[in-house]
């Protein structure tokens, strides 16, 4: 049988049609799996760009709090560099809290001063009892972890009851190393300790208001309610060395008996060379009885510019002192855990740092609103400076990919800032709000 020239051409086309066809489909494939790998390593890139953002950072925040113009204090959030610092092809954020919270829903941007919140390792079951969202169990739970017994509280949890965990665990019994721990602990929820601000960066996000459409759960009220993580830290400590390096000077009521007479002269030659003799003469007998720096302003009769004069030079503690509570930078909520101050207390105390600035330098301004029995009573466990801060920091790279974010907490109640704590934080979500998103998006549609 004889094959028509027409019809062996006609399937010699068909073959060359499949494998033409075949040769397009491995390009094609080939074409989009590179296309695929580029996008890869353009957003390695990105993320490589962030990371190296966020180092640069760093770098920046160490030398912001190595130079601060007055020490535990820092500048107006407008005086330093917190938002889209350019670092090459990258962008560095600092997110922070608004004290006044005037829209909650665009993030705010400063370090924040851990001092004022309330320190996990020697707060009091009555001042843990006052934080928003606090459970008995919870609060009976943090003190458990932290104490060196096995004796469990009336609702709290030591080793018998984390020993039944899946995986099993001890109890600490040993002092809190970072907030984190709280998620360990007996009568911890994620509601209870992030509330609706699962990300963590203060800001009321479109998934934090919108019920139970999106986790987390939420009462799409168009507030942000925080957990107990917001107003907690364990690594407030204040150093114990005046801006010049020097060493403070103690109280000489707090000296012991041995060591009140060399306190007291230690003052005086401080008065005489650095004020006046005739000042420190006038003083002596506050300086003798005072037991904390608010006594001690009460009984001076100074104004509250006079005693800001000497106070840095005073403390109450030959050593550093943990968990004071900066009443210049502390929220409400916070500042109504401290024994004696009650809502209105604390809500008149923010109104008034806010009306009156200039009066903040010292704690002694406290009495203005509290009068002085409160004042005197909190005079022990408050301060007005901050010596750890933390840097929440959120970068991307070229095209605003490769999204990075990293907390640390620096200390700078030594000689030179230094990191105590960091943690990779990317996971937690997007922390800088959809304005910047947005933002962010239009700019890799220029590029």
């Amino acid at each position: 049988m004889r094959v028509s020239i027409s019809n062996a051409r006609g399937s010699a086309l068909v073959l060359v049609l499949w494998v033409s066809f075949g040769l397009v489909s491995l390009a094609i494939y080939f074409g989009h799996g590179m296309s695929m790998e580029l996008k890869a390593a353009s957003n390695s890139e990105a993320g490589v760009q962030a990371e190296q953002a966020i180092e640069g950072a760093v770098r920046y925040v160490k030398y912001l709090l190595a130079n601060l113009p007055s020490q535990g204090r820092l500048p107006e959030p407008d005086l330093y560099v917190t938002e889209a610092a350019e670092v090459g092809e990258a962008f560095f954020w600092i997110t922070g809290r608004d004290p006044a919270a005037v829209d909650m829903t665009r993030p705010y941007f400063e370090l924040i001063d851990e001092s004022g919140k309330l320190n996990l390792n020697t707060a009091l079951y009555t001042n843990l009892m006052e934080l928003p969202f606090m459970t008995v169990e919870l609060a009976d739970a943090i003190i458990d972890w932290r104490d060196a017994d096995d004796e469990p509280r009336s609702s709290g949890a030591e080793s018998d009851v984390y020993l039944r965990y899946n995986p099993p665990m001890y109890a600490k019994n040993a002092p809190f190393e970072s907030i984190e721990e709280l998620r360990m602990l007996n009568g911890a929820t994620e509601e209870l300790l992030y509330g609706e601000d699962a990300n963590g960066n203060g800001i009321l996000d479109p998934n934090e208001d919108d019920g139970d459409a999106s986790p987390p759960s939420d009462n799409a009220d168009g507030r942000l309610d925080f957990g107990i993580m917001e107003y907690v830290t364990v690594w407030s400590r204040e150093g114990n060395l005046q801006t010049n390096g020097e060493p403070r000077l103690i109280l000489p009521a707090l000296a012991g008996t041995q060591g009140s007479q060399a306190a007291l002269t230690a003052i005086q030659g401080w008065f005489t060379t650095n004020l006046t003799e005739d000042r420190f003469n006038t003083l002596r007998p506050a300086l003798t009885q005072a037991t904390n720096l608010v006594d001690l302003y009460i009984r001076s009769g100074n104004t509250l510019d006079e005693f800001a004069e000497y106070d840095d030079v005073l403390t109450m503690s030959t050593n550093a002192i943990e968990g004071l509570v900066n009443v210049n930078t502390a929220s409400a909520a916070v500042l109504n855990t401290l024994p004696g101050v009650e809502v209105n207390d604390a809500e008149s105390l923010v109104a008034y740092r806010d009306t009156n600035p200039s009066a903040l330098r010292s704690v002694a301004w406290i009495t203005e609103v509290l009068g002085q029995d409160v004042a005197r009573r909190l005079g022990g466990l408050i301060t007005d400076k901050g010596f750890q801060y933390m840097a929440d920091i959120s970068a991307v790279g070229r095209g605003g990919r490769g999204y990075r974010r990293s907390r640390m907490v620096f200390d700078i109640s030594e000689d030179h800032p230094k990191i105590v704590h960091r943690r990779d934080d990317s996971r937690s979500g997007w922390a800088l709000g959809v304005e910047t998103r947005e933002a962010l998006l239009a700019l890799r549609g220029q590029q």
